[in-house]
């Protein structure tokens, strides 16, 4: 059995989402966010968040953390900040034994069968593969599709080292 933390990071809001592994078999364990406010300093935003984490990982004890890679965004400002909240929260998961950093189109791929698939698509296909994991935002899903991705991908490792 292993526990695995998907991450998607934002400054504004990171997504979490923790999956248990059980060869094959995937189970939802739980799902959140952590918001930091628009107004406070970002040095505290990233400070908060990076309490925030620690304090996730001390409670649920992950094994492995999979986080989403940080895309180009159109404004070079908030790309940047992005990358620091993404810094922070490898940071925050520098620990665990195994920390993967998967691109976001590969985790559509993983998910849907195409890396072009849609935020719609992949919330239906997290809900699919974790019934009964409830509603959930954006950042949520995109998180626990991150560690279902991570799941897939180091099960199909797996098999292809035994092969």
């Amino acid at each position: 059995m292993t526990l695995i933390l998907g991450l998607d990071p934002g400054l504004a809001r990171t997504g979490w989402g923790l999956v248990r592994a059980e060869g094959s078999r995937l189970s939802h364990v739980g799902h959140g966010a952590i918001e930091t406010r628009a107004a406070d300093p970002l040095a505290r935003r990233l400070s908060l968040l990076h309490m925030a984490l620690s304090a996730l990982v001390a409670d649920h004890g992950p094994d492995e953390a999979a986080v989403e890679e940080v895309f180009m965004n159109r404004n070079p400002q908030s790309t940047l900040k992005l990358g620091q909240a993404r810094g922070v929260v490898l940071l925050s998961v520098s620990g665990l034994p195994v920390v993967a950093e998967h691109a976001t189109r590969l985790v559509k791929k993983a998910l849907v069968g195409t890396g072009a698939a849609d935020k719609a698509q992949v919330a239906a296909m997290v809900c699919r593969l974790l019934p009964g994991c409830g509603p959930m935002g954006e950042d949520e899903s995109d998180a626990l599709a991150v560690a279902i991705a991570h799941a897939h991908l180091r099960q199909t490792a797996r098999r292809m080292a035994v092969a």
